[in-house]
């Protein structure tokens, strides 16, 4: 399925028209899910425009925050109900370095997540170089490795902060 992906495989540019990231995401998701005969429910809709509100990671429990803060109670299991729902469909990836969440750049595309992750600002770029998974996988079948799911997280400073530290 061909679809419009959110605008993330650079760094953003600070003056960017960032309503119309979400706005993108918010439709591709509902198509995608419309698509997939899957429910995008209120709660999960919220969840990800709540996960695409900017550019950088956001972990369960700020989105539990922010949650309760627009709708009173909201329990913890729900929120993480919500989150697996969006990772299962290709709408959001789990970054294990920083226990958080990002929206997917790429929905509706078969691709492996690679990350560029700012250690100072938390801005994130999602990359998709078929020469980063070619060369994984070609590492693991020569170690007679399988692999199953890929997430490549690089730490460092985006084009932003190293000017800043220039």
């Amino acid at each position: 399925m061909e679809q419009p992906a959110p605008v993330s495989p650079a760094f953003i540019a600070t003056d960017h028209n960032h309503d119309h990231c979400v706005s993108l995401a918010l439709q591709t998701a509902e198509a995608i899910c419309r698509e997939r005969g899957q429910r995008l429910t209120t709660l999960r809709r919220k969840v990800l425009e709540l996960v695409w509100a900017n550019h950088r990671p956001v972990g369960a429990y700020g989105l539990l925050e922010m949650l309760r803060d627009e709708s009173g109670q909201v329990a913890p299991a729900t929120v993480y109900r919500a989150l697996d729902f969006l990772q299962e469909q290709g709408l959001v990836h789990r970054l294990a370095s920083l226990n958080a969440f990002i929206g997917c750049a790429f929905p509706g595309a078969a691709h492996t997540g690679q990350f560029l992750i700012c250690t100072s600002c938390q801005e994130l770029a999602e990359l998709d170089d078929r020469q980063i998974t070619e060369a994984l996988r070609a590492s693991a079948d020569a170690s007679g490795f399988t692999i199953s799911h890929t997430t490549v997280e690089v730490l460092g400073l985006c084009p932003h902060c190293r000017k800043g530290r220039a």
